[in-house]
This record gives C-alpha cells, structure tokens and sequence, in this order.
C-alpha cells in the first residue's frame, strides 16, 4: 500500500477505515436515521448519538457526513459533554482525512484525544492515538507514527479492548508493510487476525486478509496474495466497504501484470478507478491512473498512457499538501499545542473576569484567588508536560544531542575517528516466526531487547536502531571513549551470555540462536531530517560491522581486524582467515574466545 493509500481502522464502535469508508460503516442505516433527523424530535444526549451514528455511517456523500460531525462537536461543546465531543472531533478528523486536508485532520485528531482524556475514556484516547499514528505515517514520518502506535496499543492493551487493539497491530502491521519490513508486518498481522477470528469480527478479518495478501504480493507469493486479497474484496463487497477494494484492487492488477495478463490487470485497474470515482475518492483515483498509465505503457499504447497519467497528476495535486503534516510532527508529539491553546483560552477568560473588577472589591479578591489557583495548576500541569516531553526527547537523542538540539534548534552532523559499531541477529527468524503465535513472538523480542538495552547502558554504549529482529549499537559516540572496543566486546559478551541462559530456562518465551559482528573505524552521526528527529551514523565503518555479522556463526562474535588490533591483549581470539563477504571484497576475521 503506498503511501497515500494508509488504511486504518480506527473510529466509533471503534473502527474507521480512515482513508475510505468507515469500518462497520452501513449507509442503510444513515438513510433511515436520515428521517429521523429532519424530524427534530430528540434532545440532549439523544441527540448527540443520532449525530454521531448519522457521522459515523453517512458514506455517499462525505460532506454531509462532516455536517453531522460539526453539528456534534458545536452541540457536545454547549453541552460541556466532553465524551461526545471526543467522538465529534474523532469523526471531524476521519471526514477531513477522506476529503484530503490532512492537517485539519491531524489538529482534529489532536483535540479529540483532549477530550477523550477529559472524559477519562482511555479506549478512546487510544483510538485517537492510532489515527495520528496513520497521518505520521502517511506523511513518511515512521519515528512518530510507530511512537503513537506504541502508544495506541498500549493503552488499548490496558483497557483490555480487543477489537480496537486488532485495529492498532493492524495499522502498525501496515507500517513495517510500507517499509518493506515484511516478516514484521506479518507478525503483526497474524496477532491482529487472531483477535479479529477470536472476536468474529468479520470485516476485520477482511481487512486482514487484504493486508496479508499485500505482504505476500510483495514478497512474489501471487497464488496467496490472490486468494487473500479476493476473499478480502469479496467480504467487503458484501458490506459496501468499497474503499480498501479500490486499494486491492490495485494490487489485484499488479498481479496479473506481472502474469502477463494484460487484460486482466486493466479490468482491475479500471475497477479501482470507477470505485474511486463514484465515491469521490480522491487519492485512489489517482493512484488508479498511475496504474492505468504504466499498463498501457508497457502494452505500447504511449497515447492511452499520456491521457491516464496527466488525470494522476491532476488528482494527486488536489489532495492537500503532505509537506504541511510533515512540519507539524515534532510540533505536536506531546501535546504541546493543545496545551498551548489551554493556556490561551485560560488568559482570555481572565481577561473577561478583570471587566469586572469594578462591581466589587470581593468579587475582585475571590476572582483572583480563583484565577491564581488555576494558573497555579495549569502551570504544574505544562511543566509536567514539559518533563514528559524532555524524557521523550532523551529516548530518541543522546543526552548531548539533545541539549545541543534544544540550545541551538539543530545538530550539526560530526565525525568521529574511533567508534565500534556492532550488529546483532537472531538465525532463522523469519522461519521461527511462521510456528510461533504472534503474541508470544512479540513478547520474546521485547524480552530480549530489553535485557540488550540495559547490557549496553551498563557499557556506556549507544543503541542507534533495530530492524525486525536485528540491533544495531555503537561505542565512542557522542563523547569519544578511547576504551570504545574494550566497552563494546564486554557487552556483546553479556548479549550471549543472557541468550544461553534464557536457552535453559523454562519461560513459556522463544529461544532463538543469535550472531554478532563488531568493526571499528570512522563514522558520521547525527540527526536525519530537520524536525524529523532521528539520531543515526553512517559510513563504510556500519557497512562492514554488517558485514562481519552476516558472516559470524550462531553463538559467536565475530570481529573485524581493525577491533581485533585494539582489543587482543585482552580477549583471546581464533584466526579465521581472509573471508569474502557479499558486495564487500575480502576481511581478515576473527572470532572472540
């Protein structure tokens, strides 16, 4: 799926196809609440829940549906009904993002995870962090988009909302899909498809098998990706979710195309485009074009091609601009905006309270006191949330780079001579992955990284990524360490001796085999991207750490000759001779004793 074509599955009840049509969506029942509303006959919270399921249902016309989600949020607001308001914005953002304005839609979702805390509905709060999670991730910002997965299912998990948190794992699923980390995304897919069969949760299960068979269309698995995605189409016919079928569809036609069926793959294509069209689905009528452009391409019709491809470019201009998403990410990971607001509205109506100093000096004195008690409070309140966000910056960044980042308002990229970069990797995961329950998968991996995490704070090293099931970490940076190779040969000798134990225990978790690889020489570190932060390190020193761990043993560090001159008069290491490595000539190697 690319990526203006995320599909999430957050929303009232609580699932919303976002990019499309709302998940569990049944225009038949908007069509009768539709008379029931021209009626005028309900009040109060009755009301509110007509709008929202007018909102959360109303599918063929995507403007009338934000008319409802309008009129809920401006009725909740004068109700002081901080639940409903929480689903008003929710829908708001929904309609905004289908419509192709993503950042009303983000600023929708934001003031709807507000109001959900408010209301101290914490499924609620999770749904919306999911829904942000999907607009990070459209707009190729994977660092927050996983940040608020993480988020999203963590709470879910807490409020034991099933359904929902097939949802999240579904969405993060679709994430490491985007990124083409295809043995992660099946991991969460089968964890999803779990809950939804164990829920029988019908649409749900669609959606996954869509998903599933996207993985498999990517990975060269045709005859899977064709009977999941068709089973996935069938189901979704059925219920008139006609927007992850425009999506599929494409995928359908990417399929045939490589089959060498032409006609096929352009009945699929012309499938998804007419979809599109009749639901005004902006952003798959574009990608529809593009695919109607390449087919005729390559079939040598070049006057065909032309035509579909400029409707592409005409599309995929409408659609409000990505950019403008991608500059608000570190604006508002924690909140800082809506905080922002809080204390405006909060000043505001102070200044309304002092027109009425005059009327009385008590009024005056209790109003104050009033007011220094809640500026009082809202000022614990931000500076809590100042240290929240702090602790979420020092997760991300270094501690130096950090306070180099907040003094300066950049980093400047740095390099250092003498770093030790290691790589580590479990041996025939991607097979394991396939006879482990998904759930028990995750739980492993996080097991073990965690107990890497703390190894390598112990050494003062600095963990850079992971990826799937590897774990990438370096020694000597941000501050140079000249016992850098020293420090990182201790760790990578704790990471293996906690592995063999967990191999003796009996903790219900996986064991895995694992390798190691360790170089040192120069890199570059530092922050990719402006206010998009991630702290990374590059050069041929990373290349040849990789390296040196695809070419070590299960169980066994391997080390470069570079390392193996720093670190020899104080580990005993075996000789293993000039090894060819893959795109790489040959590397003297050495295995730690």
């Amino acid at each position: 799926m690319n990526s203006n074509s995320k599909a999430s599955l957050f929303g009232i009840g609580f699932f919303c196809f976002v990019v499309g049509s709302t998940f569990g969506q049944d225009q038949k029942v908007a069509d009768s609440l539709t008379r029931i509303y021209e009626q005028d006959i309900l009040k109060d919270t009755l009301k509110l829940e007509l709008l929202r399921n007018l909102a959360f249902n109303e599918s063929r016309d995507l403007q009338k549906a934000l008319g409802y989600a309008e009129e809920l949020i401006r009725l909740s607001q004068e109700q002081n009904n901080h639940l409903y308001l929480y689903r008003g914005y929710l829908q708001q953002g929904y309609k905004k993002r289908l419509l192709g304005n993503l950042e009303e839609a983000m600023a929708a979702f934001f003031k709807s995870s507000d109001a959900a805390r408010i209301a101290e509905f914490p499924e609620g709060e999770g749904t919306a962090f999911g829904a942000i999670a999907d607009i990070y991730s459209i707009s190729e910002n994977h660092v927050n988009a996983m940040l608020y997965y993480h988020k999203s299912i963590d709470i879910l998990r807490a409020a034991k909302d099933s359904v929902s948190l097939a949802a999240a794992l579904m969405n993060a699923g679709d994430e490491f899909l985007h990124r083409q980390y295809f043995d992660s995304a099946l991991v969460y897919f089968e964890e999803s498809g779990f809950i939804f069969e164990k829920a029988d949760y019908l649409i749900g299960k669609a959606y996954n098998l869509g998903n599933i068979g996207m993985v498999y269309a990517n990975i060269g698995k045709n005859e899977l990706a064709e009977s999941n995605i068709n089973e996935a189409i069938r189901i979704l016919e059925e219920m008139e979710d006609f927007y992850p079928i425009s999506i599929y569809l494409i995928y359908m036609a990417d399929i045939y195309m490589e089959k060498g069926d032409q006609t096929t793959a352009l009945t699929y294509a012309k499938r998804s485009l007419d979809l599109g069209k009749v639901h005004g689905l902006k952003e798959q009528i574009s990608d529809a074009n593009l695919k109607l452009s390449e087919l005729y391409e390559k079939s040598g019709n070049i006057e065909e091609s032309f035509r579909y491809y400029k409707d592409h470019i005409a599309y995929r201009d409408s659609v409000s601009n990505v950019t403008t998403v991608q500059n608000m990410a570190n604006l508002r990971t924690d909140f800082e905006v809506s905080r922002k607001q809080i204390e405006v509205d909060l000043l505001n109506q102070e200044k309304r309270n002092q027109r009425n100093v005059l009327f009385s000096l008590i009024i005056i004195m209790a109003l104050g006191a009033i007011i220094l008690g809640i500026l009082f409070w809202y000022y614990k309140k931000i500076q809590k949330e100042k240290k929240r966000s702090e602790t979420l910056l020092l997760n991300i960044l270094p501690s130096e780079t950090a306070k180099e980042l907040k003094l300066n308002g950049k980093v400047e990229a740095v390099k250092s001579n003498f770093v030790t970069v290691m790589f580590t990797d479990f041996v025939n995961f991607s097979k394991q992955s396939e006879l482990i329950e998904p759930e028990k998968l995750v739980k492993g991996i996080d097991f073990y990284f965690k107990a890497f995490d703390e190894i390598i704070t112990k050494h003062g090293l600095e963990k850079i990524k992971t990826i799937g099931d590897s774990y990438m970490c370096a020694s000597g940076l941000p501050t140079p360490n000249k016992d850098h190779a020293l420090n990182m040969v201790k760790a990578a000798k704790e990471m293996v001796a906690f592995v063999e134990r967990v191999k003796k225990l009996n903790n219900q978790l996986p064991h895995f085999e694992m390798r190691l690889g360790i170089h040192s020489g120069p890199v570059i570190a530092g922050i990719v991207g402006i206010k998009k932060w991630q702290y990374d390190i590059w050069g041929n020193t990373v290349n040849i750490a990789s390296r040196m761990e695809s070419a070590s043993k299960p169980g066994k560090i391997n080390i470069s000759e570079t390392t193996y001159q720093e670190i020899k008069d104080h580990f005993p290491c075996e000789f293993r001779g000039e090894i060819q490595v893959k795109n790489g000539g040959s590397f003297k190697m050495y295995f730690l004793t």
